[in-house]
């Protein structure tokens, strides 16, 4: 019998023709896996991609309590901005965390053999959860200078869901997420309700995280919440805190 059909004996009442849902494309960008093929080999060889902090990798002085561990990705302010119609001038002023989800926002329509350009003007929503926003404050000692008519929708993460609508051209809703670590969760239940709810036809689903400053893992360090031997241990009697990661996947 097949997964599917051994589901659906088990769990009718969850099994409606009417407002059944499918994932049919997926990306990813994750330390060591900058796609979902190399994400699988990653995990089918049981590797991990938590190393020491990368060497110059915060910007500053750093504190000697900073954590030494963390999974981290290569060069994240890597962007091809004019693919998506942003100009040298504004470009700088992108939070890496809105490139990612551009980025990989059309990777994901890709792989589930969608068109990008076919999507524009269909009810396709997107749903976005993030929580930090740290390239703001690495602006923000330069904000006088800085003040220009891009930097705010550079660095408001609340638009980022938005700035994924606008260049697909798709009217659906559109949604950033911060409800901390559940943001993405939150972001893919609030995709399934405008599914069913036929508010929208199809929609792009997104988490990304970055750490570009040392405070936040600073600030969970002190309290107690990561791993002072930089391994998870997650449902392990060793756990003794987590490992700060980065990343971004989506789901269409």
């Amino acid at each position: 019998m097949a997964a599917a059909e051994i589901f659906e004996s088990a769990h009718p009442h969850l099994i409606d023709p009417d407002t059944t849902m499918a994932v049919i494309g997926i990306s990813c960008r994750l330390p060591g896996a900058e796609d979902p093929d190399r994400l699988w080999r990653l995990l089918s060889a049981g590797e991990s991609s938590v190393t020491e902090v990368p060497a110059g990798r915060w910007s500053g002085p750093v504190s000697e309590e900073t954590p030494r561990w963390g999974a981290f990705l290569e060069s994240p302010e890597e962007f091809d901005a004019a693919f998506f119609g942003i100009s040298p001038r504004e470009a700088p002023f992108v939070d890496p965390q809105q490139r990612l989800a551009l980025e990989l926002g059309w990777e994901a329509l890709e792989n589930a053999r969608i068109v990008p350009a076919q999507v524009r003007g269909t009810r396709l929503g997107t749903f976005v959860g993030v929580t930090g926003d740290d390239y703001a404050h690495l602006l923000s000692p330069h904000a006088h200078t800085l003040a220009t008519q891009h930097a705010l929708p550079g660095v408001q993460r609340g638009i980022l869901a938005n700035r994924l609508a606008a260049f697909l051209g798709v009217n659906g809703p559109s949604i950033t997420v911060d409800s901390a670590q559940s943001s993405s969760l939150v972001a893919l239940h609030l995709a399934c309700e405008s599914l069913r709810s036929e508010e929208s036809d199809t929609a792009v689903v997104c988490g990304v995280n970055l750490h570009l400053l040392p405070q936040s893992i600073l600030l969970a360090s002190r309290w107690g919440g990561l791993s002072p031997q930089g391994r998870c241990f997650t449902f392990d009697e060793r756990a003794d805190g987590y490992v700060p990661g980065e990343g971004a996947a989506p789901l269409s």
